[in-house]
């Protein structure tokens, strides 16, 4: 078995550890039987629950990142394009981690410092720095609205983990349908609506 599968592995029986039971719920004993190590091995790897923490929320936030990096830096594609596509990347990877939002929010409301490692590996500065210089361009041809790219980076996520967050009380008003993909579609359709109204000229 090699290092990388073994870290892997560990890293997702952890990851759905903290997720069904919080942080401070989680236990590294049950996280190593899940993986199929010994908790010995465990700590070799991670050493410590925060650590195992970090690792993951760093590994998400990078990835999160990537993807959304990946549509602002396109130069080929007109600038509501760009922000078309980051929203709906945005969405789905909050769909593909929906119980996500809801733990860093548990997080962030009893142990704040647990994320300053992890988030650490996040460049919104250099993200919304991008965004504005685009903005600012397209504003000058006329093209867009000028306005501030932070309050357009927190708009989207503001709109979009929203369903996710009260995803159980929204759950009890709309039943099975938040479920369903085309839930997630038509979340899409109006977060980019909204968002894109914003810069419309």
């Amino acid at each position: 078995m090699s290092q990388i599968s073994t870290e892997q592995k560990i890293l997702k029986a952890a990851e759905a550890e903290f997720l069904a039971k919080g942080f401070d719920g989680a236990r590294t004993t049950s996280i190593a039987r899940a993986a199929g190590v010994t908790h010995a091995m465990l700590h070799y790897y991670f050493r410590s629950k925060e650590k195992l923490f970090q690792q993951i929320i760093s590994e998400k936030f990078s990835h999160l990142q990537g993807i959304m990096l990946s549509s602002l830096l396109d130069a080929d594609k007109p600038l509501m394009e760009k922000i078309s596509q980051a929203i709906e990347q945005h969405l789905d990877f909050l769909a593909a981690n929906p119980d996500l939002p809801r733990f860093l929010l548990t997080i962030l409301s009893g142990n704040p410092e647990l994320l300053s490692t992890a988030m650490s590996t996040l460049n919104v500065s250099g993200m919304s720095s991008i965004i504005q210089a685009e903005i600012d361009r397209n504003a000058e041809a006329g093209l867009c609205r000028r306005i501030d790219a932070r309050m357009l980076l927190l708009d989207i996520v503001s709109l979009n983990i929203f369903s996710f967050i009260s995803a159980p009380v929204i759950s009890l008003l709309l039943g099975s349908f938040t479920e369903s993909p085309e839930f997630i579609e038509q979340r899409k359709k109006n977060n980019v609506e909204i968002i894109l109204n914003k810069l419309r000229p």
